[in-house]
């Protein structure tokens, strides 16, 4: 991403990646509700199994829910997603920098744009297949409801890693990694990517200050472009990990049933609330980060000189 002034010194890989893991539990806590509801509007007409409820919309999913299942129903889920960011976003967005420096070491251009990508793809793909698991249990808490009736799957998160292990398999923890892995590596390379180059662009010609508003701004340009590219894959993805044994046969065929029993609409359900949900958390956990790296160097350069 842009570099720091002269005057501050350039975050280091743990500040980094400290930085992006708050940044992203606080992003997560803050939109969970959103995630919730585009899961439920994901997985609406997937089964025969379901309890009569109709989802329409956002805010009427979110009220729906509420009214039916109770408030803390928009939170299911969210250890798992707080695990998921500390052992994914962590890693994915803390290690961008470095990884396409890396990719940019020994020249002395900027780094180009293959450099950026490559960076997003490998940082992505390394994260995925850390914080599968989590994701696993995650889209099964949020989901569960909706599919099994009045009795749940799973009583909660550590539950829901035991019975799922121990039921169907070890391996069952990683189900969904190809779509998943799909879905962030396009997540992650244009999410990053596009809020580099936006920010870049910004500052480079002095239209904004690498401050909040430049922050803000790109960050929900970058929300927008990911979600618009990630939401076939993602809709995949969740329907894929969510299915019983023996559901789909694979990941294609999970598609291929999607798009002959529901039509290529299908595969954009929920994109409002994903975009909802996807731009709010960018600009929240950019903002966050980006103020975060900065007060964490300052602290660090007060202790030093105080040394």
């Amino acid at each position: 991403m842009v570099s720091p002034t002269t005057s501050e010194a350039a975050p280091t890989l743990g500040v980094k990646i400290f930085s992006a893991g708050v940044a992203a539990c606080l992003a997560d806590i803050i939109t969970f509700p959103l995630d919730t509801a585009k899961v439920r509007l994901q997985i609406q007409g997937e089964s025969q199994i379901s309890s009569g409820i109709r989802y329409k919309g956002v805010l009427g999913t979110i009220t729906t829910l509420a009214r039916t299942e109770g408030l803390m129903k928009l939170y299911s889920g969210l250890p798992a997603g707080i695990q998921r960011q500390i052992s994914f976003a962590s890693l994915r967005i803390g290690l961008y920098d470095s990884v396409q420096e890396y990719f940019s070491s020994g020249k002395e251009t900027p780094p180009t744009l293959g450099n950026k990508i490559s960076a997003g793809l490998m940082t992505g793909g390394v994260a995925v297949f850390i914080g599968q698991p989590t994701e696993v249990v995650k889209v099964r808490l949020q989901a569960q409801s909706h599919l099994h009736g009045i009795k749940p799957r799973y009583t909660g998160t550590y539950n829901a890693y035991r019975i799922i292990a121990t039921t169907e398999s070890f391996f069952t923890l990683w189900k969904g990694t190809t779509p998943n892995l799909m879905r962030n590596i396009i997540i992650n390379c244009t999410e990053l990517v596009t809020y580099d180059l936006i920010k870049g662009a910004l500052v480079n010609n002095q239209i904004l200050a690498d401050d909040v508003p430049c922050h803000l701004l790109s960050a929900l340009i970058a929300g927008f472009c990911t979600t618009l590219l990630a939401s076939p894959v993602d809709v995949v993805k969740t329907r894929f990990i969510n299915s019983v044994p023996g559901q789909y046969t694979s990941v294609p065929s999970c598609a291929m049933t999607m798009f002959t029993k529901e039509g290529p609409k299908a595969f954009f359900k929920g994109f409002v609330p994903s975009f909802l949900r996807l731009g709010s958390w960018n600009v929240i956990m950019f903002v966050c980060f980006e103020q975060l790296k900065k007060e964490l160097m300052k602290s660090r350069q007060t202790v030093d000189c105080t040394t």
